[in-house]
């Protein structure tokens, strides 16, 4: 394992443009060149998109504005010298890139975990370093709950962002002592949108944001941290989808916005992609799969996998599939007998499929497109 990860302060303003490569993008090849030649800019970063469903892109983000999130989560959890990151995202990702920006203004040391994500090696390391800081997305907050392993005293706050937290194993993460802070963000906005300032409490919006929703629901953001657009490779050729900074950016998720103690904060709702029409009635998956989740916990099947996918019905529109990996027929039967016994009839599952795996974005989200697809074969 890495012990020191750093970003010379000197490749902030340097005029490089870097681009987020791992293994699992090799389309990515070749964009920083046509940045430079093509949209000719300097000092930018690109990262893919989860592409949990539709087509993935390449989101344009200024240096300046990756140090503009930071500052402001900086501001937000008084992070200074004295605290110690626990890098535990991958760097290709906003999410971990961000630890290292804000990292840069603050002065934090940082120790990267390396090599696939282990909860008891994760705690062994937060112990040896003194960690007082880390960022996981929810997946990794069940593997520290399902094993049981209870927070080490240094460690003060734990950003958890990259998919919804369902409030069951929100709460069995704080009763281990995990100091859980919910986020909202995405790649479009250098990471974080909201946060909460203690655990339990609503996300307070950072103050570089202006956030609005339509009649449905639906976020839009605006803010000096939001992304430029969007690289785009077709058949090799790249092209390039701006986001106005005046209109901002219409996300896809759908929230309350409202005002607690004078703070403008977010409650998360879903995501307006993961809903779906089953006999004329909306359905969420989101809330479905936080189900999922809690179950799992409940009936002991931590180390297995599942998810909630739809499916076209040429009667009800739609139709939702239970799909697990890692655990045998009955297992599979408890947790869709348990399932629909807290769902409404119109969304009660009547398929259920197992699979040797359940396709996942390395931050854990159900990528649904590649899903739908495996059950169609």
């Amino acid at each position: 394992m890495e012990t020191a990860v750093k970003i010379e302060p000197e490749f902030w303003t340097d005029g490089s443009v870097w681009v987020g490569l791992s293994e699992h993008t090799p389309e990515g090849a070749g964009l920083a060149e046509m940045a430079l030649r093509e949209l000719k800019v300097k000092d930018w970063c690109f990262f893919q998109t989860s592409g949990s469903e539709g087509t993935r892109k390449w989101v344009g983000l200024t240096k300046e504005a990756l140090l503009t999130s930071a500052r402001a989560v900086n501001e937000r959890f008084d992070i200074t010298a004295q605290d110690h990151w626990l890098l535990a995202l991958p760097t290709h990702h906003v999410g971990g890139f961000g630890i290292l920006a804000r990292a840069h203004l603050s002065g934090s040391p940082v120790t990267r975990l390396t090599g696939k994500w282990n909860a008891a090696e994760f705690l062994k390391k937060c112990e040896e370093v003194g960690a007082t800081l880390a960022s996981l997305v929810p997946t990794q907050v069940f593997d520290l709950v399902a094993a049981k392993l209870s927070a080490p005293k240094s460690i003060r706050v734990v950003l958890v962002g990259g998919g919804a937290l369902n409030g069951e194993l929100e709460a069995a993460a704080l009763h281990l002592g995990w100091p859980i802070h919910r986020t909202y963000g995405m790649t479009e906005t250098a990471s974080g949108v909201a946060a909460q300032r203690s655990p339990g409490a609503d996300m307070e919006v950072l103050p570089i944001w202006q956030v609005s929703t339509d009649e449905e629901g639906v976020l839009s953001v605006r803010g000096e941290a939001l992304a430029k657009g969007y690289a785009i490779c077709t058949a090799g050729v790249w092209r390039w989808e701006a986001i106005s900074a005046d209109t901002g950016l219409r996300t896809r998720d759908r929230v309350k916005v409202l005002e607690v103690e004078g703070r403008c904060c977010l409650r998360f709702l879903g995501r307006e992609s993961g809903t779906v029409k089953i006999l004329g009635e909306l359905v969420a998956l989101e809330p479905i799969q936080d189900q999922i989740e809690a179950l799992k916990l409940t009936l002991g099947l931590h180390r297995a996998d599942a998810a909630v996918c739809d499916v076209t019905d040429p009667r009800k529109e739609s139709r939702l599939v239970l799909v697990v990996s890692g655990m045998d027929a009955a297992d599979a039967a408890r947790l869709q007998k348990g399932l629909n016994e807290t769902l409404r009839p119109l969304e009660h599952i009547q398929e259920m499929r197992i699979l040797d795996a359940i396709p996942r974005s390395e931050l854990g989200k159900v990528q649904l497109a590649d899903l739908r697809a495996l059950l169609l074969n």
